[in-house]
């Protein structure tokens, strides 16, 4: 997935490695060298995230993380000065989300700009949403997506993962799930059941045979393995 960063930081050098770094794991980076710009560029394309030095030539950083919570809950990473506690404090009590102290690892702010990003979307992500892992479906939709791309699912199979998927370890009996299927009149189904299992694990699991999310519970039916992401 392509994130949007704004890495609002005077230190030339600090923020062209910032921006190597965070494009090489899919982001788009724009600059900004001063309080300024940064809040410009921020109102005219908000991003996805905000990485923020406090120390900046123009409008401070505390003054930006203000402007910013007082319109928008885009996520906000600081930059600070090691050893300022007061920094730390101050930024977070105006709405920052994490910050890093200098001098910090690259690979550190990257990381700590994604894990902000995923707490964010916990909460904007659409209840019709659900993700594990790679797999995303969306049940308003009736879409599904494995690492981005699309899998063709028949009505039959997507209202099985939708049922499974939407309760994660829970056992249903085969009886439930062809009556979801089929409604009252599902006499006789309980065994074409096994062929839809079948087919939809070809089409979402990596490996069919040994398989990740749809699993046989022995003498029972089945379950949805692995917890809904963020």
């Amino acid at each position: 997935m392509l994130y949007s960063a704004l890495v609002v930081e005077d230190d030339e050098k600090i923020a062209k490695l910032l921006q190597v770094y965070l494009e090489s794991s899919n982001f788009k980076v724009t600059l900004a060298n001063d309080g300024d710009l940064g809040w410009n560029l921020f109102q005219a394309e908000p991003p996805d995230v905000v990485i923020l030095d406090l120390m900046l030539p123009g409008l401070d950083g505390w003054e930006i993380c203000r402007r910013i919570r007082s319109c928008s809950e885009v996520p906000i990473l600081m930059l600070t000065a090691c050893g300022e506690i007061d920094e730390r404090v101050n930024g977070l009590d105006m709405g920052a989300d994490d910050y890093v102290t200098k001098p910090f690892g690259f690979r550190e702010v990257v990381a700590r700009a994604k894990a902000i990003i995923r707490r964010a979307n916990k909460y904007l992500e659409p209840k019709n949403i659900i993700r594990v892992g790679p797999l995303v479906i969306d049940t308003e939709k009736h879409l599904v997506l494995s690492s981005g791309k699309p899998i063709g699912l028949t009505v039959t199979e997507f209202k099985i993962l939708e049922l499974l998927a939407a309760q994660p370890e829970q056992v249903f009996p085969r009886s439930k799930i062809v009556a979801h299927i089929m409604g009252a009149n599902c006499e006789g189904y309980e065994r074409a059941l096994d062929a839809h299992i079948k087919n939809l694990r070809k089409k979402i699991e990596s490996d069919p045979n040994q398989p990740e999310y749809i699993r046989t519970v022995h003498g029972i039916g089945y379950k949805f393995s692995g917890a809904a992401d963020a």
